[in-house]
């Protein structure tokens, strides 16, 4: 693999793909609830000397309300088309980063929108890396959170949730089972995925 010439200022890491060099400019991290994707999101970032971004973060700023008062008052519906089009904004480099590396934290379930999953999965500039847990992990992970995640409630909708998304997110790049690690163990694994 070319290191980066002298003076390039680019900030984004090469990766080798086939028989030309690629510029990679954006580490996309999905994964469900508990995963670890807005705890190890920053670690990556400051590892590679990029910046992060939790796209709920962004939404709820751009909404002026919180995640769950957008899906109460304007229903998952909504939600999702303020999600996809969030993606595809930070995903395309538009918006607060200009030129910039960026790593990306996504919700749980963006990867089921088929047109935000395109967008990730099939641009040569991404890497895309699924932080699988057991769901008995997101349960030990997330409790307490129940007002901030009312679907932890219900379990039965949380199963069916989690099996539905997890052959979605084993379409990512690169897929980590990250249950035993630390956060630092996952970054790490991250950035060496990224080189």
């Amino acid at each position: 693999m070319k290191a980066p010439e002298k003076g390039d200022h680019s900030n984004s890491l090469p990766l080798l793909v086939g028989p030309r060099e690629i510029r990679l400019r954006r580490i996309v991290l999905t994964g469900f609830m508990g995963s670890g994707k807005s705890t190890v999101g920053p670690i990556v970032a400051q590892r590679v000397g990029w910046d992060f971004v939790d796209v709920d973060d962004v939404i709820a700023a751009e909404a002026g309300c919180s995640i769950p008062e957008i899906f109460r008052n304007e229903g998952e519906t909504e939600f999702r088309r303020r999600e996809r089009e969030t993606i595809g904004r930070l995903a395309g480099g538009d918006g607060m980063a200009g030129e910039k590396g960026l790593v990306l934290a996504l919700g749980g379930g963006a990867i089921e929108d088929v047109a935000t999953r395109g967008l990730l999965l099939k641009n040569p500039e991404m890497l895309v890396v699924h932080l699988e847990v057991k769901l008995a992990t997101t349960l030990t992970r997330c409790r307490g959170t129940e007002n901030l995640r009312p679907v932890l409630a219900d379990e039965a909708n949380l199963a069916s949730r989690y099996e539905r998304r997890l052959p979605l997110y084993r379409m990512a790049h690169v897929s980590l089972n990250v249950d035993t690690l630390t956060p630092e163990q996952v970054a790490e694994a991250i950035v060496r995925a990224a080189k």
